[in-house]
C-alpha cells in the first residue's frame, strides 16, 4: 500500500489589524473612525464605563468597569503584534509596546521599544516630582498641529500593517 502524503495545513494567517483606543481622554477619536472606515479596519473603543460611539459595525464599544485599570487591562490583555493601540497612557503603551502592538500617543507620537524606557523614566521622574512638591506644569495644550501629526501617523502605520498582512 502506497504511503500518503501528509495534510498539508493552510499557511499562517495574519490576523486583521485592530485599533483599540484608550478612550476616556482621547481627543482624536473621531479621526480614528474615518481613517478605520476608510481601510475597513476593526475598531475597539475601551472606556471604564459606557461611551458613546458612532453606529457602525466596524465600531465596538467596551465597557471594562470601573476598577483603576480595567480599561487599561483589558487593552494589554488583547493587543498584539498586528494592532494598533491609541493612548496617552504611558504604562498601558509600555505592556503594549511589549506585546508587539503599534502604540501612538494622540499627538501623533509613536511609542517604540527604542523609546519606551526612557519616556516610562521621566514619567516616574515626573510623577515624583510632583508627589514631593515640585511644580512641573501640566501637559501642553492640544493643538491642530498635534491632530494633524497624529492623523498622519496612524495613516502610515495602518497602511503598513495592511502591506506586511498581504505579503504573508
Amino acid at each position: 500500500m502506497p504511503r500518503r502524503k501528509p495534510l498539508e495545513l493552510p499557511s499562517y494567517k495574519v490576523r486583521s489589524p485592530r485599533i483599540y483606543i484608550d478612550a476616556d481622554a482621547c481627543p482624536v477619536k473621531d479621526e480614528i473612525y474615518r481613517v478605520a472606515t476608510r481601510h475597513g479596519v476593526p475598531v475597539s473603543v475601551v472606556a471604564g464605563n459606557f461611551i458613546r460611539v458612532p453606529a457602525d459595525p466596524l465600531i465596538e464599544r467596551i465597557a471594562a468597569g470601573s476598577g483603576l485599570d480595567a480599561a487599561d487591562d483589558w487593552i494589554a490583555e488583547r493587543a498584539g503584534s498586528s494592532d494598533i493601540v491609541i493612548t496617552a497612557d504611558i504604562p498601558l503603551a509600555a505592556r503594549c509596546v511589549k506585546a508587539g502592538a503599534q502604540v501612538i500617543a494622540p499627538n501623533g507620537k509613536p511609542f517604540t521599544e527604542q523609546s519606551i524606557g526612557m519616556t516610562l523614566a521621566v514619567r516616574n521622574l515626573m510623577s515624583d516630582l510632583r508627589a514631593s512638591g515640585e511644580v512641573t506644569g501640566g501637559p501642553k495644550s492640544f493643538t491642530a498641529r498635534d491632530r494633524s501629526a497624529f492623523l498622519s501617523m496612524l495613516d502610515q502605520t495602518l497602511r503598513r500593517l495592511l502591506r506586511e498582512r498581504t505579503k504573508n
